[in-house]
């Protein structure tokens, strides 16, 4: 690799943001024992019959890594809504914390439906579909999240080869969202998975759709906010700041 693009890299933006992010993270630590021994008091055998199942640590650890990153632990009480919340931890984790949160997911999995009850989250049984709009939850949210997003395939996981939403699929959804469901200063943060080839998520036409919505791009991250005109901020407390003046998260 060549010095000036090393160069380039250590001084790229994102880069810098990121450190700074890890950095908020370790200065900033959580009581993970704590999340963990309340797992623990759950009554998981009494589903264990109908669902053999244990918390996996590994993926618990990431939830709180993603609830540090957004400054879950350390901002006042919000209001949630998960995308694909799946068996429900990550907002049974920001319950810990003090905020209130819905899920959205589809009813395909009966493990989910054990775990759900008992972790005492919320679902709203839903398919997520190009070009239709998300259901009537009769409140706002603070703060939209969706990690390891799927609802972008169409018809997952039922068919074969895999068929992406459009970049016009990605603008009526983003859209959807900010018009329907986000609070005026809400934010929205998506996590993709990297591809079947391990290539990144973003392609150059999806870069250019989501940065034209007004997103910001870490890795396989985008963060928007209601306001298009505003910076993203994983750090989002008081109203966003417009883009010339925001420089760190």
């Amino acid at each position: 690799m060549k010095l000036s693009h090393k160069l380039q890299k250590l001084f790229d933006f994102d880069v810098l943001v990121s450190v700074w992010e890890h950095a908020s993270r370790w200065t900033h630590p959580v009581n993970t024992a704590r999340i963990f021994r309340s797992l623990d008091d759950l009554d998981f055998e009494s589903i264990r019959e109908r669902a053999p199942y244990r918390p996996n640590p590994r993926r618990i650890r990431k939830f709180i890594n993603l609830i540090q990153d957004l400054w879950l632990d350390r901002t006042p009480p919000l209001e949630i809504l998960d995308l694909g919340c799946g068996a429900g931890y990550f907002l049974y984790i920001c319950k810990l914390f003090g905020h209130n949160g819905i899920g959205l997911d589809m009813d395909e999995r009966p493990l989910y439906r054990e775990t759900l009850p008992l972790l005492n989250v919320h679902r709203v049984v839903y398919r997520i579909e190009a070009q239709v709009s998300l259901p009537d939850f009769r409140q706002r949210f603070d703060l939209v999240t969706a990690s390891r997003v799927c609802f972008h395939i169409k018809r997952w996981p039922e068919i074969s080869p895999l068929v992406e939403w459009t970049s016009e699929d990605w603008r009526f959804f983003i859209n959807d969202v900010r018009s329907r469901v986000l609070k005026p200063h809400g934010r929205v943060f998506l996590q993709f998975n990297p591809r079947p080839d391990d290539s990144p998520f973003f392609t150059s036409e999806l870069r250019r759709c989501f940065l034209s919505e007004g997103a910001r791009i870490v890795r396989s991250k985008a963060l928007f906010v209601a306001d298009p005109t505003c910076f993203p901020r994983f750090k989002q407390t008081e109203r966003p700041k417009s883009r010339m003046l925001a420089l760190f998260p």
